[in-house]
């Protein structure tokens, strides 16, 4: 299957991982309609590319992404936008974004080094395991700015971390850094800056070599389950435990037991 790039995003599939890389360092990675539209397009393809068993978003640069390009999209005009322009345009754009983060029934990894802000942040919100440098900064900037948040900040922080924290980040606008935000159980892991690519090779090969479809099965049950009471969940969890057990990994798994071996899983 092919891949989508764009001016600011390069997408490259090497092998079983698909990575998308914010290439606007000029900018802080600020990403632009171009961007988000290739993002989307190539998260709905690698839904159903049975050769992609890991997604990455990473960045070159000194900064991760500095959340969306608001000075392009606010530039003057000839034409002032229609009331509710904002409105009509988020279903398909970053508000399409987030949720096929957490749908996509594949494990994305998102790599920060320096600013994470706005929609950069929710990037790595929406992921599933976000590494980061301890010295990487998270930032909320909708206050500073005086307009509200976007992206699914106000949905995504309190069941991470509670409102109390929550109202630090978006009404105070408190930064914090990669230490800080691994301590308050916002990312998976910070570790200094100097190791951040090694240990982001380390997680993503292992996700990789994991079974993919009882992952992706793992990933849609946890984002369910939130939403439904204990009885419609343990339908889902049979359902899924019906489909990841007539996978080819399933039956190398208990092959791998019987015979006291390392397990060889082929995402099948």
């Amino acid at each position: 299957m092919g891949y989508q790039s764009a001016e600011g995003l390069v997408a490259d599939r090497d092998g079983a991982v698909l990575r998308l890389s914010l290439d606007r360092p000029d900018r802080r990675n600020a990403v632009s309609d171009a961007m988000l539209e290739a993002m989307i397009d190539d998260l709905v393809t690698a839904n159903s590319d049975e050769d992609v068993r890991v997604i990455v978003i990473d960045s070159t640069g000194d900064d991760f992404c500095s959340g969306a390009d608001l000075i392009a999209r606010n530039a003057k005009s000839d034409r002032k936008p229609r009331v509710g322009s904002t409105q009509r345009r988020m279903p398909s754009k970053a508000n399409r974004l987030i949720p096929l983060l957490t749908q996509t029934q594949v494990p994305v990894v998102t790599v920060v080094r320096g600013w994470a802000a706005g929609l950069g942040f929710h990037i790595a919100l929406a992921s599933d395991f976000c590494i980061a440098a301890d010295d990487s900064r998270f930032w909320e900037p909708f206050m500073a700015r005086g307009f509200t948040p976007d992206s699914g900040a106000a949905w995504l922080l309190p069941r991470l971390i509670g409102l109390v924290r929550t109202r630090q980040l978006l009404m105070l606008g408190e930064e914090i850094d990669g230490a800080t935000a691994a301590d308050w159980g916002i990312i998976h892991r910070s570790v200094p800056a100097g190791v951040l690519d090694s240990a982001a090779t380390e997680l993503v090969d292992g996700l990789a070599a994991a079974p993919t479809v009882a992952l992706g099965l793992t990933k849609w049950l946890l984002h369910t389950g939130g939403g439904l009471d204990l009885e419609r969940h343990l339908h889902n969890e049979a359902m899924a435990l019906e489909l990841s057990s007539r996978s080819d990994d399933f039956k190398e798994g208990l092959a791998a037991f019987r015979e006291k071996r390392a397990t060889g899983f082929q995402g099948r």
